[in-house]
């Protein structure tokens, strides 16, 4: 792409920042030059934000529903997934998604939901009971 020919649309971020893109110089040389966004992109990030917003509220539901823990909620809230977590705490996979269960969820010891509502930057009333009561 030529310096001429970056795209000049309003991206994800507005007026905020903008974006360093390599571009072909007047000199057929690599060199970079800033972009306000590029329409392409700010869809395809849209696409992918619809995407975790559609599992985060999934995940609520089955939190509501009774179905999963609040494990399940803060995880997709957070962006993270079993392996992520398992690295973080320290606990095993399958143990993980032992948590995720409701009847084991009530049984972890206070020090196992410390270490869960340490990462995800939560109290431990907020990880207990997530959307109030």
């Amino acid at each position: 792409m030529k310096k001429n020919e970056i795209p000049q649309d309003n991206g994800a971020l507005g007026k905020i920042a903008r974006e360093m893109t390599y571009v072909v110089g007047d000199n057929g040389q690599y060199e970079t030059a800033q972009s306000t966004g590029w329409n392409v992109k700010t869809e395809a990030l849209d696409v992918a934000w619809n995407e975790v917003n559609n599992k985060i509220e999934a995940a609520k539901q089955k939190v509501i529903n009774g179905t999963a823990s609040p494990i399940l909620y803060f995880m997709e809230k957070k962006i993270m997934d079993i392996s992520i977590l398992s690295a973080y705490t320290g606990f095993w996979k399958w143990t993980i998604k032992r948590h995720i269960k409701p009847v084991v969820f009530k049984t972890l010891s206070d020090e196992k939901l410390k270490k869960y509502a340490t990462l995800f930057d939560i109290s431990m009333q907020k990880l207990k009971h997530p959307f109030g009561s």
